[in-house]
């Protein structure tokens, strides 16, 4: 019989982080929380409920869950973010997978996710399934590209999918959404200054591009207010990912002394 580690990427999460470990500490081997030095109490929660503390600074998402993934000691793991729970129909299947252990059979799995926002279920907007990236997966069969935000990943073998879903909470509420939009769009800039070139035309566009993909191809226009939303927040993100892009490649400051025109 296998064992099974899981890790959950944390940083101020205080609000969020005792469900999310609440959800696998009493079936997991082991929980290891991997924290980027939260400024609130993130840490001594996660550590009074029995979770492994581990400090990780953060490099980016990439590095981070490479680093995660070092601190687990067994030969499975289930990554979980601190806004994700895990249900009780996801554990059931996960431990037969890792009782099995299987030695010819998929060597990551995707997981399914269900997200409530706004007070309500996502049924739309490419929120569900939202198959995010393989979240159960054998140690050293997935390595993370060291990218600073959405973080591509190699794997090393077949990979499949779980049947059940879990759960994330994308969101707090509106003021979590434009923090989060602000935030990674910034890290969305910093993965592209060496390989893109960022214009106004290019903000323009993409995030329009952004918000039809969501609103109208992948029907968010179902999930009523919440799917509006959901667009709005794609496109806002994608706007000022390519604008703080120029804004990169053009290092601008203060106007030189000599620059007095007006």
């Amino acid at each position: 019989m296998s064992k099974l580690s899981v890790y959950i990427i944390a940083y101020n999460e205080e609000d969020k982080i005792r469900n999310a470990v609440a959800s696998v500490i009493n079936w997991a081997d082991e929980v290891i929380v991997a924290d980027s030095f939260s400024k609130d109490r993130t840490s001594e929660i996660a550590s009074s409920m029995g979770a492994k503390i581990v400090q990780i600074s953060f490099e980016g998402f990439g590095k981070l869950r490479n680093s995660a993934i070092e601190a687990c000691s067994f030969p499975w793991i289930f990554s979980l973010d601190a806004d994700e729970r895990c249900t009780d129909e996801a554990r059931k299947e996960i431990n037969a997978i890792v009782q099995a252990d299987v030695k010819n059979g998929p060597v990551a799995y995707f997981v399914p996710r269900r997200n409530y926002f706004m007070g309500q279920w996502i049924r739309h907007s490419g929120y569900y399934p939202d198959y995010r990236q393989p979240q159960l997966f054998r140690k050293g069969a997935l390595v993370y590209r060291e990218d600073p935000v959405h973080e591509l990943y190699d794997v090393t073998g077949e990979t499949g999918k779980l049947k059940s879903d879990i759960i994330q909470y994308p969101f707090k509420n509106l003021e979590q959404i434009m923090n989060k939009a602000n935030r990674y769009s910034t890290l969305g800039a910093e993965k592209m200054k060496t390989t893109q070139k960022g214009s106004l035309s290019k903000a323009i566009t993409h995030s329009t591009m952004a918000f039809v993909k969501s609103y109208f191809l992948k029907a968010g226009f179902l999930d009523g207010r919440a799917g509006f939303a959901i667009a709005a927040y794609a496109g806002y993100y994608t706007f000022f990912k390519y604008l703080k892009l120029v804004e990169l490649q053009n290092n601008w400051g203060e106007p030189k002394s000599n620059e007095t025109d007006f």
